[in-house]
């Protein structure tokens, strides 16, 4: 058994989700999580105020799938997920007992 570990963009979780059921993987949890990559955050402009944004908001999901459905999960929210712009985030793969 391998859990796969998700972290990607807010706007791609349905997509994800719908993908993931179609390969009847039933169990997935979600979280709201906050972070940054490579960009290291950005400045924004607000009603003439720059201020600098350092944490972006991500989903976090974890599915835990059998050794044999590991490649074509992970192909699938890598797949998925990607938007081609920076952020996209990260596939992590770890093993449990």
């Amino acid at each position: 058994m391998k859990l796969v570990i998700g972290i990607i963009k807010p706007f791609k979780l349905d997509e994800v989700c719908d993908s993931l059921s179609n390969m009847n993987i039933q169990e997935i949890n979600v979280a709201d999580v906050k972070g940054f990559g490579q960009q290291k955050g950005l400045k924004e402009h607000y009603h003439g105020a720059e201020f600098f944004v350092d944490f972006f908001n991500k989903i976090r999901l974890e599915v835990t799938v059998s050794d044999e459905q590991l490649a074509q999960t992970v192909a699938t929210i890598q797949c998925v997920a990607h938007s081609g712009e920076i952020g996209d985030g990260k596939i992590f793969v770890c093993g449990i007992n």
